[in-house]
């Protein structure tokens, strides 16, 4: 992966945190009967200072947050999620959620199952909201950051229910920003482009999708939603290499689904086209065909139409759907872009404003 941070390109493939619960086999290593071992000396541990001082801020974060973390059943599979209010609403990942409209809820201070309903999935960011039939007395909202304030080398938790294990924290710092991600559809993903995603090496597993990544102020900064995989591993995941949606996104999807029960205005750019990847005579793709272009939208208005094949955003090449998602996912509705296409023989490009997904 590239050591600088891009808001375009991710180089390894990317998986969705699935919420599939495994089981974890525990083994201990014994050793026969052998000469016992010598008395230790009789020594008082010392700890520096400094390191005692960073102990208890990982010690009072996980006491303020871990309690507004909480694990989600969503039929056969386990995830995370964060209580976003004290009226019950718990903000997670779509691909957690999945198809299903009730869920399971246990909270990281109780052991009794709690029942909630689905209130909107919003795919295209990979962010759901769900709500707890009857919010218990004392159920406590998580703090939120600001995304402006993340910065790489920032030390950051990452709490959730990996593998199943509910109530779990990891450490790491935050090692990117501005990373744009495409998510795998395998595993339960949901396929969306995402953009300004937060790197971390805090251990990410799955379970851990739609939990909380957390500051040393006690702030969620993002939810984490995606790890690497590194082909060369066959396909398991790449270490330290996790990422979180920013929580000024998290923000934005959670309050208009709250207020009005589905996203109503989502930030992302678009073409408003629908296309599909071709490929060139050595069989590797080489752009995105339009098959179609909303009427009055975009692309129509550049002058753009079905059987054009687009080949750059900007400056950016576009090869699939993908890349052009990924493309766009740094721009905002009604910016203006250059688009690079042939029609028939002859190259072709257009300015456009574009619209919004």
């Amino acid at each position: 992966m590239d050591a600088t941070p891009s808001r375009r390109r991710v180089r390894r493939s990317l998986t969705p945190l699935t919420a599939g619960a495994c089981a974890i086999a525990l083994a201990s290593a014994c050793a026969g009967p052998g000469p016992a071992p010598s008395a230790a000396p009789d020594k008082q541990a010392v700890v520096p200072r400094a390191a005692g001082d960073l102990e208890d801020r990982y010690r009072s974060v996980i006491k303020d947050v871990l309690p507004s973390v909480v694990q989600i059943g969503a039929g056969d599979g386990l995830g995370s999620g964060v209580v976003y209010d004290d009226r019950g609403h718990i903000v997670t990942n779509a691909h957690v959620v999945g198809s299903e409209k009730t869920f399971d809820v246990t909270v990281a201070t109780g052991e009794k199952v709690l029942k909630a309903s689905l209130v909107s999935s919003y795919p295209e960011q990979d962010l759901a909201v769900v709500k707890l039939d009857d919010a218990p007395d004392g159920l406590r909202a998580a703090e939120f950051g600001d995304t402006d304030e993340v910065e790489v080398g920032q030390i950051v938790l990452a709490m959730g229910s990996p593998l199943g294990l509910s109530s779990s924290v990891t450490q790491g710092i935050v090692s990117a920003v501005g990373r744009t991600v495409s998510e795998s559809r395998s595993g339960g993903g949901t396929g969306a482009t995402l953009a300004d995603m937060v790197q971390t090496s805090a251990a990410i597993n799955p379970g851990n999708s739609g939990g909380a990544l957390v500051n040393l102020d006690s702030e969620v900064i993002g939810i984490p939603t995606l790890a690497a995989t590194d082909p060369q591993l066959g396909d398991s995941a790449a270490p330290g290499i996790g990422f979180a949606i920013p929580v000024s996104m998290v923000r934005t999807v959670a309050d208009q689904i709250i207020r009005s029960g589905k996203v109503t205005d989502s930030g992302r750019a678009a073409l408003e086209i629908t296309g599909r990847t071709v490929v060139d005579d050595a069989y590797k793709p080489a752009g995105v065909a339009i098959v179609s272009v909303q009427k009055g939208g975009a692309a129509e208005k550049a002058g753009l139409r079905a059987g054009d094949i687009i080949t750059r955003i900007g400056d950016d090449r576009v090869t699939t759907i993908t890349s052009l998602s990924e493309a766009l996912a740094g721009d905002e509705p009604g910016e203006k872009v250059e688009v690079t296409y042939t029609r028939g023989d002859t190259a072709k490009s257009a300015e456009v404003t574009l619209g919004e997904i």
